[in-house]
């Protein structure tokens, strides 16, 4: 499964920068996230691991993010993988404008296993959901913040 989101911040790519690439602010704009333990490579550099800890509602569940590219300031990407599911994420930050900066999010979910293939085919919304739901409250906390 495949789909990209966007949404604007009302703040210079310079600024959404810096805040989107400090491990310290996650935890202000992702209230779902416990913990982020940084476990090999270059932190915030291609190849690196760290663990999220998640709890979503009375889900608890563990995340292992890799760092596939960082050519900041126009894209980082990496992927997350769980229990039968991985996801690649490519986000890419676009100037548009004075002060504003176009976040575009491209998600590909990759899924092993049935029971997660017919999560994915019968609630394919509640992904593209999570997905847009950290968008927005990223854009809240970085205008708040910026």
């Amino acid at each position: 499964m495949k789909y990209t989101q966007e949404i604007e911040l009302k703040l210079p790519r310079a600024r959404v920068i810096e805040l989107f690439d400090n491990p310290d602010n996650l935890t202000k704009w992702q209230p779902e996230l416990i913990s982020f333990k940084h476990e090999s490579g270059q932190p915030g550099h291609p190849g690196a691991k760290s663990r999220l800890k998640y709890k979503m509602g009375k889900r608890d569940f563990d995340l292992v993010e890799t760092i596939i590219r960082r050519n900041l300031p126009d894209e980082f990407s990496g992927s997350y993988e769980m229990k039968g599911v991985l996801n690649i994420v490519q986000n890419r930050f676009i100037e548009a404008g004075h002060n504003k900066t176009q976040w575009v999010c491209d998600n590909e979910f990759q899924f092993q296993g049935i029971g997660m293939k017919l999560m994915s085919w019968f609630f394919p919304g509640m992904f593209r959901k999570q997905s847009f739901k950290f968008m927005e409250q990223f854009k809240s906390f970085a205008e708040k913040n910026g």
